[in-house]
Parts: structure tokens; C-alpha cells; sequence
């Protein structure tokens, strides 16, 4: 059975699936984002993350990302995830919550055009720099 593959924005997370994003990123999450074409062509970033029966990119800009763990008490000044925050064990239901409108399930019919993510870094690969984020276009 293939894992169900979803696009969702990290803020409608269930907090279950939040806890496991922050422990597969410990170290915050800019560094981790990947660009996509959506549906209508536009560049997306997104940070992968899988579960056992569910493939997620979730939407975020490098500034975002950079945001989301700035704010996030469970991360320290440094950016990097708190040692008794990291070392908690989540269980995660295995059926999908299906919470959030704004959902976009790459899914979405019989044929395979859409289940097919380029998926590219967003890193220079000889100075290692971020490159500009252009998930705006």
C-alpha cells in the first residue's frame, strides 16, 4: 500500500506530528528545506517529513523556518531542540487526522501526473550558502 502524501501548512499540524517534525529536525529546520512545483506551477518550499503511512512536505519559507524555532520555546537560543524536549517518545495514531481545509492531498485522481515531486536543495553546493528564497513566485 503506498503512503498517503499530503502538503500542509506546519501550523495545522496535529501537535503529535509537530513533536516528531521537532524530533527528526533537532536543529531547526531552514537547513532541510526542498523547493517544488505545485499544481499551478509555482515554486514551494517545504520541509519533507514521513510517518509510517503518511509522506508530508510541510509549507515554509527559510524565513519562516527560521521563525518557527526562534519563537518555539522548545528550542533554545541556539536553535537546536532542548534535551528533555528530544528525548520524549510520541505515539502517533496511524490513520491521518484529515484536519485542515487547507489541506492539499498530491492525490487527487487516477492518473500519476501529479504524484511526481521534483525535488530540489536550496543550498549553493561549493560555498554551502542558502540560496535566495523564491518560493514567492
Amino acid at each position: 500500500m503506498a503512503k498517503k502524501r499530503v502538503v500542509k501548512d506546519y501550523d495545522a499540524l496535529a501537535e503529535d506530528i509537530t513533536r516528531l517534525v521537532k524530533q527528526r529536525y533537532p536543529s531547526g529546520y531552514a537547513e532541510h528545506l526542498v523547493t517544488y512545483n505545485d499544481k499551478e506551477g509555482k515554486k514551494v518550499s517545504a520541509l519533507p517529513f514521513e510517518t509510517d503511512d503518511t509522506y508530508y512536505l510541510i509549507r515554509m519559507t527559510i524565513l519562516e523556518a527560521k521563525r518557527i524555532v526562534k519563537e518555539d520555546d522548545d528550542f533554545d537560543d541556539e536553535g537546536h531542540l532542548k534535551e528533555e524536549i528530544a528525548d520524549v517518545e510520541v505515539e502517533v495514531d496511524d490513520e491521518f487526522d484529515g484536519a485542515g481545509e487547507d489541506d492539499d492531498d498530491l492525490d487527487d485522481g487516477p492518473t500519476d501526473e501529479d504524484d511526481h515531486i521534483i525535488v530540489t536543495r536550496r543550498r549553493d553546493d561549493e560555498d554551502a550558502h542558502d540560496i535566495p528564497d523564491d518560493s514567492d513566485y
